[in-house]
Parts: structure tokens; sequence; C-alpha cells
């Protein structure tokens, strides 16, 4: 399904990212890992690539700097050559707070971090994407932005500005044969999930028509539609992966 396609993943040495540089790797990816601080994890994922056969680099970079992420753009091109696919993944920390305890100073760093991660990454790749007139972008979002649940509107309200910073890079973008969707998980199955008391996860999953929480593989293989050709004509959409928690927004 991915035939060579050399793929940039932010946050990629653990959780959703990792797991899904594994499975676009199973699939022919060209895989670049990129991590912010732990080099062990995301030499970890390149080695568990590499010992099947696939290709895959680590790089450090932190996707808020822009000449940071111009030199992961710049190793990717001196490794691979090309770029064809960007996974903007990279987790950025928020304060889990109610907004009456809240001031704008814990409000603002997950806002404007989460929109300067997706805008810097993404003006990273185009002007290779743009030229060769092909590209896929996909951005992990949250089920938060459209269910908001206590503690979470700094996240939720910050994913959804980047659920609207999508749609525009898909009416933009059109033109030059670059597609860019949104992948929003409902609560995973993840190292940062751990500290989730049993008790809720277990609410959720009763809720949840499919009766448990989501995994990361299960957020994976919906990236790995969206970066395969599969969704050629696909563009600007939201994609859900909640098992059914979100059929009624």
């Amino acid at each position: 399904m991915m035939n060579g396609k050399v793929t940039i993943i932010t946050g990629a040495s653990r959780g959703i990212g990792a797991e899904t540089a594994r499975l676009l790797a199973k699939y022919g990816a060209k895989v670049v890992i990129n991590y912010a601080s732990n080099k062990k994890a995301a030499q970890k994922v390149v080695e568990s690539i590499t010992s099947k056969g696939g290709e895959a680099i680590a790089i450090k970079a932190d996707v808020r700097s822009y000449d940071q992420m111009q030199s992961l753009v710049n190793e990717t091109l001196l490794k691979f050559g090309k770029i064809d696919v960007l996974v903007n993944n990279a987790a950025i920390g928020f304060a889990m707070k109610p907004l009456s305890e809240m001031d704008w100073d814990d409000f603002k760093p997950k806002l404007e971090g989460e929109i300067k991660a997706a805008f810097i990454a993404t003006k990273s790749v185009l002007p290779f994407m743009k030229e060769q007139r092909y590209g896929k972008l996909v951005y992990i979002s949250s089920s938060l932005s459209h269910q908001p649940m206590p503690n979470f509107i700094a996240h939720g309200v910050a994913k959804g500005a980047l659920n609207s910073f999508v749609k525009y890079l898909a009416q933009e973008l059109g033109p030059y044969n670059i597609t860019a969707n949104t992948v929003a998980p409902s609560m995973v199955k993840t190292e940062a999930t751990k500290h989730i008391q049993v008790e809720e996860i277990e609410k959720v999953s009763e809720f949840t028509p499919l009766g448990r929480i989501a995994k990361a593989e299960d957020v994976a293989s919906a990236v790995l539609f969206f970066v395969s050709d599969q969704s050629a004509f696909i563009t600007g959409t939201y994609a859900p992966v909640s098992g059914g928690m979100e059929m009624n927004n």
C-alpha cells in the first residue's frame, strides 16, 4: 500500500506514533521517526522496523522549531531523496484544569504549541510536495474536540483549532494533489493514559458501542488508509476512531 513512500511521523518514539511507524513500514513505507528527547525509545522503533527488513531512521527535532524541522527535512532528503507523507502526531502537554481555575498562561501553551507544531511541520514539507505535485498530510486530533469532558478544555479547544486548520489546508492544497485529513481517536490505551483509573476506563468503555477503548493499532490503521492511495479522492475529512462514540456528532 505504501510502495516506498517516504513518511515523516512526528512524535513517533512511543504510543500512536510508534505503532503508526511500524505499520506503515510493514506496508512498504520508508519511515522517519521524529522524537523530542527519548533517543533510546526512538531507536527501538527503528530497530523493530529494520529487523523485519524495513527502512527507518530516527531524527531528533522539536516540532515547534523552524530550524530543527528544516534540519529534519534536509536529513530526510539526504537519506531518502523525497518526502511523500507527513503524519502530525507529536503530543503537546496541557494543563488539566477547568477554565475557572486557569489563567491565560495556563491555557495559551497548548493552544499555541498545538497549532505552531502543525504549522511548522506542514510548512517544512510543503515545498517538496508541491514540486512533485503529490503529498499526504494526516493530523492526529482528538474526540475531545467534539465531545467536551471535565478538565480537558485546553486540549479540546487546541484540537478543535487543528481540525479547522486541516480543512483550510485541504482547500488550499487540493490543486497540487496534496490531501489533508484528520484522524481523531477517543481514549487510547498508551503510556500517556496509564495514570487513568481503571474505573474511568471501564466507564468510557461502557459508553462506547464497541465496548472498549481504542488501541494504538486502531489509530495506526486509520492513518494507513489516509496516507495510502486507497484514499486518493478523500481530503478535508475528520475521521473519528472512537468505537462509535461520536456517531451523533
